[in-house]
């Protein structure tokens, strides 16, 4: 079973910034798309960026030029940079590795609190 840990959430003023973090149990590569999603509370969870195998990454508008999510192969782990961040950022993070499109993989979560 596919164990996926995120770390590096916690409490931040507004404008601060914060490194999340997301070890997967097995060879990153092995996933074609590792995403970060996030759920405020009392809201969906929504898509926040991607990584795919081929190395692209795209982010969501609220979070694009703030955000920057990256990889290190050598230790199977997916990082999401947060920078600027603001108060609507609060929320939960979730790591997200896919197999397929129907084998999809989910972290315990996160939390990010952005307050002053």
């Amino acid at each position: 079973q596919v164990q996926l840990v995120e770390s590096g959430g916690g409490l931040v003023q507004p404008g601060g910034s914060l490194r999340l973090s997301c070890a997967a149990s097995e060879n990153i590569f092995s996933f074609y798309v590792v995403a970060w999603y996030r759920q405020a509370p009392g809201k969906q969870r929504e898509w926040v960026a991607t990584f795919t195998s081929s190395g692209s990454t795209n982010y969501a508008d609220s979070v694009k030029d703030r955000f920057t999510i990256s990889r290190d192969h050598a230790k199977d782990t997916v990082y999401l940079q947060m920078n600027s961040l603001k108060p609507e950022d609060t929320g939960t993070y979730y790591c997200n590795a896919r197999r397929t499109t129907t084998v999809t993989y989910w972290g315990q979560g996160t939390q990010v609190t952005v307050s002053s």
